[in-house]
């Protein structure tokens, strides 16, 4: 397992802000505002990162193209979801990092025509970040916010620059680890 990207504590503070647009509420709420700007969108792809934004949008009748599960609701470990793909990746990313591993695992599950799963051991937080790079433009990357909603955050090439940034800043601080 290769380390690529570790979290500064300035990025784990700035990474508390949604990347896109939050929308607040339950369960119902959101899945329902989510619905109408689907049917607005029309994204090429859905990309899910947490157990329970997987989970509720499958339960929601959404396909994500990928989901991306770590089996840990807020860092406690849980009964895994029952969410059925096409295809299971399982991948090493400890807290805090990106692994080169689960970078080239996101990549290769964008790039394939199967559902996919990555099941991470550690934590998929940050592997939002890796989606949003790689993912289609004007795909939809969705992840969970803490007591708040869901982040909705719409693939545009200004959102992957602003992403690059962030990994660079992230690559940088292992240099001088």
């Amino acid at each position: 397992m290769t380390i690529k990207y570790f979290l500064t504590p300035q990025l784990r503070l700035k990474l508390k802000q949604p990347l896109g647009k939050l929308i607040r509420g339950s369960f119902e709420q959101t899945m329902k505002t989510f619905k109408e700007s689907i049917k607005e969108e029309k994204p090429p792809a859905i990309i899910s990162v947490g157990d329970v934004v997987s989970k509720n949008l499958t339960e929601s009748n959404f396909s994500p193209k990928l989901l991306i599960v770590d089996n840990k609701v807020m860092r406690k470990e849980i009964e895994p979801f029952q969410l059925e793909t096409e295809k299971t990746i399982y991948t090493e990313n400890p807290p805090g990092t990106i692994t080169n591993e689960a970078a080239e695992a996101i990549k290769e599950a964008i790039k394939t025509n199967k559902q996919t799963k990555i099941v991470v051991n550690g934590e998929e937080d940050l592997l939002a970040l890796i989606a949003i790079l790689h993912a289609p433009e004007n795909s939809i990357v969705v992840y969970g916010q803490p007591h708040e909603g869901i982040v909705v955050v719409k693939v545009t090439q200004e959102k992957k620059e602003e992403i690059a940034t962030i990994l660079k800043t992230m690559e940088k601080f292992r240099k001088t680890k």
